[in-house]
């Protein structure tokens, strides 16, 4: 005689929560995520371009400004951003905070830390 198999309704239920769990997770921390990816190509971007190697750190702020409002880019402000020239090439460099609301007063808090410095 064979044992039966398959799954119990107990069994369906705890991977089903468990599965909700991972989603809602993925859905709330991913954008974040994807954000930073973003800023770190425009940061990679601004200090490569050959024009701005020779500008004011001023306009290289508002250059990359620009760009991160075209990628939507909310969670770094221009006070967040660090411009500097190290051996005639432009260093940008950014570290800041997002906390995002999970469940009621349940919140994931990351820190990002990038720059061009590491290329």
């Amino acid at each position: 005689m064979r044992n039966q198999e398959g799954l119990t309704l107990t069994g369906f239920i705890l991977w089903a929560v468990l599965g909700v769990i991972v989603l809602l997770l993925a859905v709330k921390i991913g954008p974040p995520y994807m954000e930073f990816m973003s800023l770190k190509k425009q940061m990679k971007i601004v200090a490569e371009d050959p024009a701005l190697q020779s500008a004011p750190l001023n306009s290289i702020g508002g250059a990359f400004m620009m760009r991160a409002s075209v990628e939507n880019i909310t969670s770094l402000g221009p006070d967040d951003l660090v411009i500097e020239k190290v051996d005639g090439k432009v260093v940008l460099a950014a570290a800041y905070t997002v906390c995002v609301p999970i469940i009621s007063n349940l919140k994931a808090c990351m820190d990002f830390k990038a720059s061009t410095a590491d290329y």
